[in-house]
């Protein structure tokens, strides 16, 4: 005959099993989920292109982001967080990413997004490379999950090109 102490644990074993096999097949399913995001976004205004004092290019746009994410949830979805850069390419580097904007979406009934809005943060360049640059916006999301690893992912949206002189 057990005792009291032996049958509670046996019992606290079997239900840190089942949790853990429910977490593994949790991740495991969401491997195979496969998200269609429709978003676009574009640029409508340069606010400032400016160098700064320290020598380096620094830019403020406004642009509108319009995104719907509401695939990017399934069950074991605890929020998503989404963010829009801005990437070039220079001498110095093959790429060059800057974020502009960011946004924790908590559930399924804000993954609608349709905002305009001037730059979170400022593209700035470490130099003065960035006039008459190209320059592509890209939504980028980040997927956390409940249990299991986390899933990203991205989407080129649209491409500007910056102006050949400095603005105020």
């Amino acid at each position: 005959m057990h005792s009291w102490t032996q049958r509670l644990l046996a019992a606290a074993t079997t239900a840190a099993l089942l949790l853990a096999a429910t977490c593994a097949a949790a991740s495991a399913l969401d491997a195979f989920h496969v998200p269609s995001v429709e978003a676009q976004a574009h640029v409508t205004k340069i606010n400032q292109f400016r160098k700064q004092l320290n020598g380096n290019d620094k830019v403020t746009l406004t642009f509108n982001v319009s995104a719907k994410l509401e695939s990017l949830f399934t069950w074991n979805t605890k929020q998503v967080f989404v963010f829009v850069t801005a990437e070039y390419e220079n001498s110095k580097n093959s790429l060059n990413q800057v974020s502009l904007w960011d946004r924790i979406i908590p559930d399924k009934d804000h993954a609608n997004v349709k905002v305009e809005v001037k730059s979170k943060y400022p593209l700035i360049d470490q130099g003065t490379s960035l006039r008459g640059k190209k320059v592509q916006l890209v939504l980028h999301w980040h997927i956390m999950p409940n249990a299991g690893r986390m899933m990203r992912g991205k989407m080129p949206l649209s491409e500007f090109n910056l102006p050949d002189t400095y603005t105020s």
